[in-house]
């Protein structure tokens, strides 16, 4: 039966199949910035990640156990800083769907994952950003009900 749990070491080699997903969406839409194909965490990495409570991530797995979804958190708070409030925000760091199980609401049920543990940590909100170069990412997230908060803004030298 599918399901959405928190990662396990096991997931590992799924996890990094959509990082490169993840990936080459971007370096399609920014070459300039992003290698391709690569994935921002080995496996090392990704071990400590899961393992780690501040950094929860969440699997949306199928039927055969396959991982077809992910959601990467990073619970931030500010304490003591001189200008930002101390709140507790849950920031998702990446959200992938295999491409080849989109439009199932995967994506969604996900989001709704992670809402549902930022509520249970008493989160005052939950952040990301979205690159410019991935509308499509940027229509399902104000589909969620997520309005900027801030534009990061370049020039290209």
């Amino acid at each position: 039966m599918s399901e959405i749990r928190r990662a396990q070491p096991a997931d590992i080699p799924d996890i990094i199949r959509l990082l490169y997903q993840v990936d080459m969406v971007h370096h399609n839409g920014r070459p300039d910035l992003f290698r391709g194909p690569a994935t921002k965490y080995n496996e090392q990495e990704l071990k400590a990640i899961i393992a780690d409570d501040s950094t929860p991530v969440f699997v949306y797995a199928d039927d055969s156990g396959t991982v077809r979804g992910h959601a990467f958190c990073i619970l931030q708070q500010h304490k003591c800083s001189a200008v930002l409030t101390d709140i507790r925000t849950l920031y998702i760091d990446d959200i992938c769907v295999d491409e080849a199980c989109r439009r199932q609401h995967i994506g969604e049920r996900l989001y709704r994952t992670v809402l549902d543990h930022a509520r249970a940590l008493r989160c005052y909100n939950v952040t990301l950003n979205v690159w410019t170069c991935n509308p499509a990412a940027q229509a399902f997230y104000e589909k969620c009900g997520m309005k900027p908060q801030k534009i990061g803004m370049e020039t290209i030298l």
